[in-house]
């Protein structure tokens, strides 16, 4: 059913054992700090706790290999009250961790130390032994399992520590975590991952549908293939090291085979979703671009023209003296500068020219002063992010402010965009007569429509006689660097 990789030879345990414990100790002085941090940031308030809890967990993750997944954008009180809980007991809880592996370590410096005394020649005694050599090489030989001992204790406390972390800060689990979490445990093998075979794309994906590389020849990973009914089905990819003989691992796999077929079947339909998310993605990068294009072909092309037309009258209105031709001539200067007026009002539609030149905080500026009411401005967005992105959120706004102006009733309008932890938020509000339904106009789906395209999401706030207000976020990474 199953045929495993060749495992690699096995490198001396001792190296990892010291590694796993020198991060621990390194976790554990971090925690003192974090945990003062931890204090204070419960009595700061819900914001300060998921902050801080943000932070400890990257720390596990980094430290202790704890594996801790991202919180979801939106979490529950639970989650909140056992993250409190967590940074409450975070100081005491890591005092207590590395108080008992100070003993060993503390007896290890006081060996150390005594050794090195007795290779100098001190005239110091031990007890009744006086401090030489052959004291010297008994106590570093009593130093190797104090180490040892103080490598364990370290150990075993990270160990303790990231389990605590995971049961506190870790979201709950999705089927398939769950399936990799029961047979990482049968195995023994914390760092244990499942790919999942998808037949007609012939590629290996994880659980959310990304494709994975099955470890190499010498990589130090191995993987044992997953089979049902004849069908490949998936890949176990542990670690070569992994104390467990081939036909175990089989058979762990053997007992999961439905859990990892149905697993496979829910990878094949994120993987076609994540596909179908990067077909709409590059449809509108190429709709942003041809906007772009429209709009610099009109700017160069029909708009130079009729301004060279325009000038071209007024330069015969200065030559003419016929009263009569003067007035005709100004008529016929006052339509052509009406129709620039409109035709750049349409390239602006389009795509305007501002936004591609300068960014974004100079065309919302822009908009504000072309809102027909006062509108507050607040943008905080340092540098240029993607053209689909700025694309996105200016027309967004736009729609937003159009919709007050002709709808709301509103005396103002307050325009918010700011770009922060790799998230774009945009918010329009007013203080208008409220009332919005995305169902009763095109306008508020076609903002909704556009906005999903790009992974992004929209809320709308309308309560009747209260104003309105629309939010919309979007997953916007770093900044782009400027250019010179």
């Amino acid at each position: 059913m199953t045929a495993a990789a060749p495992a690699q030879a096995r490198p001396l345990a001792l190296g990892g054992h010291v590694a796993d414990a020198a991060r621990s100790a390194a976790y554990l002085a971090a925690g003192l700090g974090l945990g003062v941090l931890a204090l204070l940031a419960v009595l700061g308030g819900r914001d300060a706790v998921a902050r801080v809890a943000e932070l400890e967990r990257r720390v596990a993750n980094r430290l202790l290999t704890a594996r801790i997944a991202a919180p979801p954008p939106v979490t529950s009180t639970p989650i909140e009250w056992r993250k409190a809980a967590l940074l409450a007991a975070k100081l005491p809880l890591t005092a207590v961790a590395a108080a008992w592996p100070a003993l060993p370590a503390l007896l290890l410096v006081w060996l150390l130390v005594h050794a090195g005394e007795a290779f100098a020649g001190s005239d110091a005694y031990l007890g009744p032994w006086r401090l030489a050599t052959p004291l010297g090489i008994v106590l570093l030989l009593l130093a190797v399992p104090a180490f040892l001992l103080a490598c364990g204790a370290l150990s075993a406390s990270g160990s303790a520590l990231a389990r605590l972390d995971r049961r506190l800060l870790a979201p709950p689990p999705t089927s398939a975590e769950a399936v990799r979490e029961v047979l990482a445990e049968r195995l023994g093998d914390r760092t244990l991952a499942i790919a999942y075979w998808l037949p007609e794309r012939e590629l290996f994906v994880d659980e959310h549908g990304r494709p994975v590389e099955l470890p190499e020849r010498g990589s130090g990973r191995s993987w044992t293939a997953v089979a049902h009914d004849g069908r490949r089905v998936a890949a176990i990819i542990h670690d070569a090291e992994l104390p467990a003989r081939p036909e175990l691992v089989e058979a762990a796999a053997a007992g999961a085979v439905l859990a990892l077929d149905n697993e496979r079947l829910k990878a094949d339909l994120r993987a076609r979703l994540e596909e179908l998310r990067a077909s709409r993605k590059r449809i509108i990068e190429a709709s942003v671009e041809a906007r772009r294009k429209f709009e610099r072909d009109l700017h160069d092309g029909a708009q130079q023209q009729l301004v060279a037309v325009s000038l071209d009258l007024q330069l015969i209105r200065s030559a003419t003296r016929e009263q009569e031709t003067k007035e005709l001539l100004d008529e016929t200067i006052a339509r052509l500068s009406s129709a620039l007026a409109e035709l750049r009002e349409l390239a602006r539609g389009i795509h305007p020219a501002v936004l591609s030149e300068r960014g974004l905080l100079p065309a919302l500026e822009a908009l504000a002063e072309r809102t027909p009411l006062p509108v507050e401005l607040e943008v905080s967005i340092g540098r240029r992010l993607s053209p689909a992105i700025e694309a996105a959120a200016y027309f967004v706004a736009a729609e937003a402010l159009t919709n007050v102006a002709k709808y709301a009733h509103a005396s103002r309008a307050r325009l918010r965009a700011v770009h922060a932890d790799g998230t774009l938020t945009i918010e329009v509000a007013d203080d208008g007569v409220g009332g919005a339904d995305p169902a009763r106009g095109s306008g508020l789906r076609g903002l909704a429509d556009r906005i999903s395209a790009i992974d992004g999401t929209l809320a709308i706030e309308s309560p009747a006689g209260a104003g309105t207000r629309v939010v919309v976020t979007v997953p916007a990474g770093e900044p782009e660097a400027e250019e010179p």
